[in-house]
């Protein structure tokens, strides 16, 4: 196979894009460029008291042309040259208002400072009426449209938001054509299309996000949409019900672009797909091995084949899709709504006094850095019983099993004893206990689950929460080797687009990096853990009962 074969992958997480070049045949990095969004990075259009978190479009275009070209330079003009393929990967459900040409509203210079003109990014809430009603109008239509949705429609997907924005500004209503992902955004962007209504909608974003399912018939019909609000009806007339997978490609990069980028209108450019996915490929998943990248929240992973199956739909999860994260199985997809941001926000607690204090940029910046590690080591070796402290992790509400996104996190347990490290300790056990009833939802449905994987920063990061997680599930974990499985799985997907590989588990096969660490649980802690889970379950219990007396609502 001739060696000069490359491909690009580019993977635009929640603060940053980044793009990598690969040799599409001997695996081979040949260059990286990361791009932090600054208009995210300054926080602007945002409202984390309202949890309306919105990026500008410009910000994704800036760094799409910023990495893509920095990594061009640096691989040199022979790599450039040879380059065959693109493909993207996006946060999701991140959907946005556009136009009739497909430009979201935001680049027009009157909505250019409007956030319901851009990007609702995954983790804005501001739609949890919305996904009530959602919910309310398919229990009462008699087709459960939410069946391949876990049987809750989230405020954190497509149609909920896209609802959302419709009532809030009537500006932006009267000029949005229509709603568009922005996995589904960008190689419509890339291949220079003009036609909204000829956008590819790739199944992964579609199918776990946007209600499609093919026992439907695609999409819900019109009057479904209707039905909840005479603001949707139209919408989903403008979206085809075919939908394609990530091994295929959208088309070629249009001329602008090859301009722009210093590459060929010969580069073929993919069917985007959902971050955690394609991390799920770069990380080399298997089947019934839950591949769990861990950030600042969790996306849970599982390809099982069609045949296994048949006949079931799991409740509470994000969704099962045929095609989604590999082509030819069934993506199943959990998670959890805050991992690694509960512990951001504690190490933030602990900085306040610091930060409203004469204490210098040089010394916080120290003291930051090292926080959370020296907080780790401490905790390790705390001493712990039954009755130690505990906590919920629902801090930024609940993802699954069974979406709640009103729930709040809660502390049990504290003494004047209780120090900061007891605290942190608790936090990291209870966000292992959340991921431990993932697993059980999992079991209850028959589901069983024979490994774990782990990408994303946090394995490769704390020894202690990699510790905790293996202990509590009872399960070994293998970490991948690549710091990078979302822009690698991205560079795999291209590879098969560009036809060097045949399927995307050839693909896999040769590009993955292997595995580097591996955490086995610790027997001597099992029934520990087991009665303190039980603990986790009644507190868990006790502050869902109290969301819904109304008390901490």
């Amino acid at each position: 196979m001739n060696a000069d074969k490359y491909v690009i992958g580019v993977d635009y997480g929640t603060d940053s894009v980044r793009t990598l070049i690969v040799n599409a045949v001997t695996g081979d990095e040949v260059a990286c460029s990361v791009f932090e969004y600054p208009r995210w990075k300054d926080r602007l259009y945002c409202d984390a008291a309202e949890n309306r978190f919105r990026q500008h479009p410009l910000d994704y275009v800036e760094g799409l042309e910023k990495t893509i070209k920095e990594c061009v330079k640096i691989a040199g003009q022979g790599v450039a040259a040879n380059i065959l393929a693109i493909s993207i990967d996006t946060t999701g459900s991140t959907p946005c208002a556009v136009n009739e040409r497909g430009v979201p509203l935001a680049l027009l210079p009157e909505f250019e400072h409007n956030p319901n003109a851009m990007f609702v990014l995954w983790k804005d809430h501001t739609a949890i009426k919305e996904a009530d009603e959602i919910n309310a109008q398919s229990a009462k239509s008699g087709v459960r449209y939410v069946a391949y949705s876990g049987g809750i429609y989230s405020p954190e997907w497509f149609w909920a938001k896209l609802l959302h924005v419709l009532r809030q500004d009537e500006a932006v209503r009267k000029q949005c054509v229509a709603w568009v992902e922005h996995s589904d955004w960008m190689p419509f962007l890339l291949t220079g299309a003009t036609d909204v209504l000829q956008m590819k909608r790739n199944v992964c974003a579609a199918g776990h996000k946007g209600l499609w399912a093919a026992e439907h018939g695609g999409f819900p019909p019109d009057d479904f949409f209707a039905s909840i609000d005479p603001l949707l009806k139209g919408y989903v007339l403008k979206m085809d019900a075919r939908v394609y997978t990530a091994d295929q490609a959208a088309g070629n990069l249009c001329g602008q672009w090859a301009e722009r980028l210093g590459l060929s209108t010969n580069v073929k450019i993919g069917i985007g797909a959902i971050d955690a996915h394609v991390g799920a490929i770069g990380g080399q998943i298997e089947p019934y091995v839950m591949s769990k990248v861990i950030g600042t929240s969790t996306c849970d992973m599982l390809v099982i084949p069609k045949a296994d199956m048949e006949g079931k739909l799991i409740r509470g999860i994000s969704g099962q899709v045929d095609g989604s994260i590999i082509p030819g199985m069934i993506g199943l997809e959990a998670g959890q709504s805050a991992f690694g941001d509960i512990y951001a926000w504690f190490k933030e607690l602990l900085l306040w006094p610091l930060k409203n204090m004469a204490v210098s940029p040089e010394d916080l910046k120290k003291l930051s850095s090292h926080l959370l590690q020296k907080l780790g080591e401490e905790a390790a070796a705390i001493e712990f019983d039954e009755n130690s402290e505990i906590a919920v992790d629902w801090f930024n509400g609940r993802r699954t099993p069974d979406v709640d996104p009103l729930l709040k996190g809660a502390f049990a347990g504290l003494t004047l004893g209780t120090n900061a490290p007891a605290l942190y300790r608790a936090l990291v056990e209870s966000t292992c206990f959340g991921a431990k009833k993932i697993i059980e939802r999992y079991r209850d449905e028959g589901i069983q689950i024979k490994g774990i994987i782990a990408l994303g920063g946090i394995p490769r990061k704390s020894e202690f929460v990699m510790q905790s997680l293996a202990d509590i599930l009872e399960m070994p974990i293998k970490v991948n080797a690549s710091g990078q499985t979302c822009a690698l799985g991205a560079t795999m997907l291209a590879a098969t687009v560009a036809g060097i590989y045949n399927n995307v588990h050839d693909a896999m096969k040769s590009l993955g990096k292997g595995f580097d660490k591996y955490f086995q649980p610790n027997a001597d802690l099992e029934k520990m853990y087991r009665t303190r889970f039980a603990k986790y379950n009644h507190l868990c219990n006790a502050v869902e009962e109290q969301a819904y007396d109304n008390v901490i609502r």
